[in-house]
């Protein structure tokens, strides 16, 4: 079993930044490829960005690209989404989820899912 504890969301203008952080818990974080979705309001949840257990290779979704940044670090058990130049379509509920299995830009490929951070951004 896998615990993740999403936090950082909030309020934020158009163009300013924000770090979410993705805390686990349960079965060793480090063998663990992990993934940020997200939902906003109306639609389905959608990929934002994956990174393997070893920190490398990282993936995007197009929207995000150069904006977005996911990091990891293994000794804190922890994974990051760094978030730029943030824009008011970003606004949505953050998830953070874990897989044991191979990285997966798809929401069928995790197995373990936090209870999501809200980000709002204001134009």
């Amino acid at each position: 079993q896998v615990q993740l504890v999403e936090s950082g969301g909030g309020l934020v203008q158009a163009g300013g930044s924000l770090r979410l952080s993705c805390a686990a818990s349960g079965r060793p974080f480090s063998r663990n490829n992990m993934g940020w979705f997200r939902q906003a309001p109306g639609k389905e949840r959608a990929f934002v960005a994956a990174i393997r257990w070893s920190g490398d290779p990282t993936y995007y979704a197009d929207s995000v690209k150069g904006r977005f940044t996911i990091s990891r670090d293994n000794a804190k058990n922890t994974v990051y989404l760094q978030m730029n130049s943030l824009k008011p379509e970003d606004t949505a509920i953050y998830y953070c989820a874990a897989t044991m299995g191979v990285i997966d830009l798809s929401i069928y490929g995790y197995e373990y899912w936090g209870q999501g951070t809200q980000v709002t951004v204001s134009s």
